[in-house]
This record gives structure tokens, C-alpha cells and sequence, in this order.
């Protein structure tokens, strides 16, 4: 295939009646490798690859996630309703979040873990990271409150999403 085809172009040219089975073919020939399929204009700065939704949603995902989290979890004392919430969103911000981060910025290329992969190292790198936290949160003034906690957990998990961001950007540029 040429360099200049565009991928509607391709699809028009297998001539599938349906184009679902024509979407499945060009899919399974990226899995295959056959075909690569390649951005036209690829972001040239990390900001614009930030502003990029096909590239950072998973930045922006796990920000919102966070400061909604920060938000219910302060809030819950006002308003009971919101209990619930706070324990599911509570749970991901522990035990999801900070390992979803990491495993972000050890493995920022796309095709280096499968799915389940990510998520079974994301569980357990936070269940291996977050109780470090609290163990440096146990030596300092602050000590394990609910306060120190979710800001020293909000702060990692936002850092390391940055590292990320940065490490996937440099992966994207270079490859």
C-alpha cells in the first residue's frame, strides 16, 4: 500500500459490501502487522499532545477521577447521599488509580501490555505503592489522617500521570 492512501481510501478499495466486515479486515491486518496505520499530522509539542484526546485520554480520565474523588470525599460529610459514591470512587482511587499511573509511565508504548495485562499490574503496583505511601506518611508531622492521605495519594498519582503524559509523547515522537 502506498504511503499516501488514506484509510477510507483502503476501505473503498476492498470493496466489502458491508463496511463493518471491511472496518474487521483492516483491523485484523494491523493486528497481523500488515498494515500500519500511521496519524497524518501527528502532534508536533507535548501541549498539543495533551490537547489531544486520541492521544491523553487517559490523562484526562485520571485527573477528572481524581479531583472528582478529592470533591465526594470532602463533601460526604455535608451531604450523606453521596456515601456511595465515595466508597466506589474511593476504592478506584486506591486500589486502581495510583498503579494505573504507573504502569502508564513504566510501559508508555501502546502495544507493550494487553488490556488485562494493565489492569493486573495496575491493581497490584498500587497495592504495592500505596501502602509506601502511608508508611512515609507515618514518619512526617501529618501522620495517617484522611487529609495527608488523599493529598499525598491525589499528588502521586497526578505526578506520575504527568511522567507518563511526558514518556508517551517522547515514545510517540520517536517511533
Amino acid at each position: 500500500m502506498r504511503r499516501e492512501t488514506t484509510l477510507e481510501e483502503y476501505v473503498r478499495r476492498l470493496g466489502e459490501k458491508s463496511l463493518w466486515r471491511a472496518l474487521r479486515k483492516v483491523y485484523e491486518k494491523v493486528e497481523s502487522g500488515e498494515l500500519r496505520l500511521v496519524d497524518p499530522k501527528p502532534p508536533k509539542t507535548l501541549v498539543e499532545f495533551a490537547m489531544r484526546l486520541d492521544y491523553s485520554l487517559w490523562f484526562w480520565t485520571t485527573t477528572a477521577l481524581v479531583f472528582l474523588t478529592l470533591v465526594v470525599v470532602y463533601t460526604t460529610s455535608s451531604v450523606p447521599q453521596l456515601t456511595v459514591l465515595r466508597y466506589f470512587l474511593g476504592t478506584l482511587y486506591v486500589l486502581y488509580l495510583p498503579g494505573y499511573a504507573l504502569v502508564e509511565a513504566l510501559y508508555p508504548e501502546r502495544g507493550s501490555l494487553k488490556p488485562l495485562e494493565r489492569l493486573a499490574l495496575s491493581i497490584g503496583l498500587s497495592l504495592a505503592v500505596v501502602p509506601l505511601i502511608g508508611l512515609v506518611l507515618n514518619y512526617t508531622p501529618w501522620g495517617i489522617r484522611l487529609g495527608p492521605v488523599v493529598a499525598s495519594l491525589a499528588l502521586f498519582t497526578l505526578g506520575i500521570s504527568v511522567v507518563a503524559l511526558v514518556r508517551k509523547y517522547r515514545a510517540q515522537k520517536f517511533a
